[in-house]
């Protein structure tokens, strides 16, 4: 045949006579997932090196060890999530099962590391009452630390709940005065008594527990859970503790209910949290918050000479003691103290 020829037969065919191999990149790619029907549902109770060990539901004293499923890429899995998963949930040794679903959250328990910071980490999710462990003496309280818990409690949807630590040593007094306003259940606990009290507000509650090292936390836990073997250790010359505490877990409390210890912290940054997310909190300043122009730390003056929420006081429609908890927590996520508004006052 020809080149002529062979040219003309060429010219009769059309694409269906033509066969074309796709190149890889070229291949179509499916959305679909595995539905994983025969997924049970567990809460993560503890992570170490990309491994997360889950409790089941109904049955929190069978652990299971699982990994994140790929289909998940990095999607973030944290204490107290409650995750979907397949495999191998057996709970025995040397066993491994997939987180193939994270449920959505109830509440986050967020922080940074300092106010500048601007990634946030979400040290707990789906907690509903956040226990602000304080010393009432050795170390000394420290009042911003609880504002700065009480606003991630409040922005987070947690509810917060006061634990003074420490009274054989100290009165709570000063310290319950200072909150009276917040309507927040404070709770006083000594060394050598059993923290009855605090056991009963837990219960049948998930609750996180936040305080700086060397306040007793890791005792109080000891105590709720007897055999949860948290280390303790001795306050420092300086006053800041040693880290007794340096993972976050969930353990199962005795008389229902779980309870998050978190490592022991210095500080509680609250970069990501915006003012209208503490006034939230205080329902009763929502509506005056919203005529506020745009920008308003509502402060109050100096800093905010055209904040609204003063008004709402002048009505009668709240108290004056609880504006001033309010703007103290506000001042505190500011990074503004008491000192530096009274310089400013001036």
């Amino acid at each position: 045949m020809s080149p002529r020829d062979r040219r003309r037969d060429w010219s009769r065919l059309d694409e269906s006579d033509v066969r074309v191999r796709p190149g890889r990149g070229t291949r179509p790619r499916t959305k679909r997932r595995p539905e994983h029907a025969d997924a049970v549902t567990a809460m993560v109770v503890g992570k170490d090196r990309g491994r997360w060990t889950c409790a089941l539901e109904g049955a929190p004293e069978r652990i299971v060890v699982a990994m994140r499923a790929r289909e998940l890429g990095r999607t973030p899995v944290v204490i107290g999530d409650n995750v979907d998963l397949v495999g191998d949930t057996s709970g025995k040794p040397d066993t491994l099962a997939r987180i193939v679903r994270v449920a959505d959250r109830t509440s986050v328990l967020r922080r940074t590391a300092d106010d500048t910071d601007p990634f946030e980490r979400v040290v707990v999710a789906n907690a509903s009452q956040l226990l602000i462990v304080v010393a009432l003496a050795d170390p000394p309280p420290r009042t911003g630390f609880i504002d700065r818990a009480l606003v991630a409690a409040y922005a987070g949807g947690l509810e917060p709940v006061l634990c003074l630590t420490k009274s054989d040593l100290a009165g709570p007094d000063d310290i319950i005065a200072v909150y009276a306003d917040l309507a927040m259940p404070v709770l006083v606990t000594r060394q050598d008594e059993e923290p009855d009290k605090v056991r009963q507000q837990l219960r049948d509650q998930v609750t996180a527990l936040v305080g700086h090292s060397g306040v007793g936390k890791s005792t109080l836990v000891n105590k709720l859970v007897p055999d949860a073997g948290r280390e303790t250790g001795v306050v420092s010359a300086v006053g800041k503790g040693r880290h007794t505490s340096v993972t976050a877990v969930a353990l199962p409390l005795p008389d229902g209910g779980w309870v998050i210890d978190t490592p022991g912290i210095r500080s509680f940054g609250l970069a990501h949290i915006e003012p209208d997310d503490i006034v939230a909190a205080f329902p009763e300043f929502v509506e005056a918050a919203e005529e506020c122009p745009s920008g308003c730390g509502h402060l109050g003056p100096p800093e905010d000479p055209d904040c609204m929420l003063d008004t709402v006081v002048a009505d009668g429609s709240a108290t004056q003691g609880r504006l001033e908890s309010l703007r103290r927590l506000l001042s505190s996520r500011a990074g503004l103290d008491e000192s530096q508004r009274e310089q400013a006052d001036e």
